[in-house]
């Protein structure tokens, strides 16, 4: 399948039939520990392992203790026996080490994601983002963890903000890994996508909030600005199908929508005016998920790419004795370029998608 198809079967298939529900990982049986778990992404996959596997243990590894106890009331380790809540900070290698134990697979999505509080409050930003990523790779070697697999976003592609390059360095980490961790050791990979329908900090749910409260306008941060879009239903989705598929070392990226921020504000409130507001620090116009110079590494899957490490002749071999292809030379996926474009009927069905969900 080719990124230049059709535009409107495109967005067809990935706002409605594009689930990424296939294959995907067996967590029967399996200890799992999710670190960030209390987040909306951890909710999510929690319900999805809930209602589709049976694991022997599901750890919510996280450091925010009153988060913890709210969503014990939502899955409660009375009501499903194999859930344990684990207090800990992936700052701490020992408390992460010890949490490890045992553990088959490991899914890494605790982070500081906020662009604006990353860039006034760099250190904190490294200290999780980064040093967090080496200690998630330190303990899943030393405890012979089977899978891991860490949340990325698409500010990790030609970062200009600190968020994006601490990111962009955790990707690096963990396909790194894959050669740490030597034969026999964890597979590694990762999984990059862009900008979450109605998870916290999400413009739509402000945008829906301003509405609400009998807003006279809706602010723009700039007319020009794109972002890709994806539910958390198929976040979750794209995260067991890609552990599925990995072999180590990749970077696996969805084909999903895109859409621009006045066509959205549009969409949700064409009665209002909207008002130009100028970028935030750190925000960029345009996202990138496969910046071009990435395309002579970057095979095409169906309905997502993966973006192989640079030093990795074998496992670029490996695709193509599966029956991969590689992308064209000079290929870059972005929110501007991708053919996939929501208009407002298709943006309703993604909202409607992800409430139901």
């Amino acid at each position: 399948m080719s990124n230049t198809d059709d535009t409107e079967h495109a967005f067809e298939g990935a706002t409605s039939g594009r689930t990424f529900a296939e294959p995907r990982l067996d967590l029967n049986g399996q200890t799992i520990l999710v670190t960030g778990g209390t987040g909306s992404f951890g909710h999510k996959l929690v319900d999805t392992i809930i209602s589709q596997f049976k694991p022997k243990k599901l750890i919510i590894f996280s450091r925010d203790e009153l988060k913890q106890y709210e969503m014990a009331q939502r899955f409660s380790p009375q009501e499903h026996p194999f859930l344990r809540y684990f207090i800990g900070d992936v700052r701490d290698e020992a408390r992460l080490d010890q949490a490890m134990r045992g553990v088959d697979v490991v899914i890494h999505a605790a982070a500081l994601k906020h662009v604006p509080i990353a860039e006034y409050n760099p250190f904190e930003c490294i200290k999780t983002n980064v040093l967090g990523a080496e200690n998630v790779v330190r303990a899943a070697i030393k405890r012979d963890v089977r899978h891991v697999c860490a949340l990325s976003t698409d500010k990790a592609a030609n970062p200009v903000n600190l968020y994006g390059a601490s990111k962009l360095a955790s990707d690096k980490i963990f396909t790194a890994a894959q050669h740490m961790g030597g034969e026999g050791g964890p597979v590694f990979s990762v999984v990059r996508y862009g900008n979450v329908v109605g998870s916290r900090g999400s413009v739509i749910p402000f945008f829906r909030k301003q509405i609400e409260d009998g807003a006279d306008h809706l602010p723009i941060t700039d007319p020009r600005m794109t972002r890709f879009w994806i539910t958390l239903e198929q976040g979750v989705n794209f995260v067991l199908s890609s552990m599925a598929l990995a072999k180590g070392g990749e970077i696996f990226v969805p084909k999903i929508p895109s859409m621009s921020t006045v066509d959205l504000a549009r969409s949700m409130a064409p009665h209002l005016p909207q008002k130009i507001i100028g970028i935030r620090p750190g925000e960029k116009l345009h996202e990138v998920m496969i910046p071009a110079d990435d395309s002579r590494t970057t095979f095409e899957l169906g309905d997502r790419y993966a973006i192989l490490p640079a030093y990795g002749a074998k496992l670029m071999a490996r695709y193509l004795g599966d029956g991969a292809h590689l992308v064209p030379d000079g290929f870059a996926y972005t929110s501007d370029n991708n053919p996939e474009q929501l208009d407002a009927a298709a943006l309703r069905r993604l909202i409607g998608d992800a409430e139901a969900a």
